[in-house]
């Protein structure tokens, strides 16, 4: 499988604030092997916050990516990094990309970007773990010397 298809779950809360009534984040993808409609399609709608479902993501690894995909995979939780933006003609905020390299999500984090990162599921972590296995290489360690500072004093004796 070349590509994973995703949805992103994004969520809106309302706030008690004079200068900002929303607020909205990313909080979860979820595989979207039976659903890839990336209509954004309302999921939860409460009085407080509403949930929306945005498919349409197929996740694609690069070789040239997979010390970034090892780095998450390996870290505690690992995450899928959501890039987003408001769309004020829709009042929403809609995905626009989907990673889980750390060099790309902090690449456009640099580029001024809102990014969210949401916890992997299983299913996606275990095909990158594939992934990462295939195509990741860790450098070999190189043997450091390190300076002994008392070798001075011993010469001297």
């Amino acid at each position: 499988m070349n590509q994973f298809p995703l949805a992103v779950i994004m969520e809106r809360r309302r706030l008690d604030n004079p200068w900002v009534d929303e607020a909205w984040e990313a909080v979860g993808a979820v595989p979207a092997f039976d659903d890839a409609d990336a209509a954004p399609r309302r999921i939860v709608h409460e009085a407080d916050r509403e949930q929306w479902r945005v498919g349409g993501f197929a996740l694609e690894l690069f070789r040239d990516e997979a010390e970034n995909y090892f780095s998450n995979i390996t870290a505690p939780v690992p995450k899928v990094f959501v890039m987003w933006r408001r769309d004020d003609e829709a009042r929403l905020a809609l995905p626009a990309a989907v990673s889980v390299s750390y060099g790309e999500a902090a690449r456009w984090l640099d580029s001024g970007e809102q990014v969210d990162g949401v916890p992997m599921s299983r299913e996606l972590a275990d095909w990158v773990g594939d992934f990462v296995n295939t195509h990741y290489k860790p450098e070999p360690r190189r043997k450091v010397r390190r300076n002994d500072p008392l070798a001075q004093d011993r010469g001297r004796a």
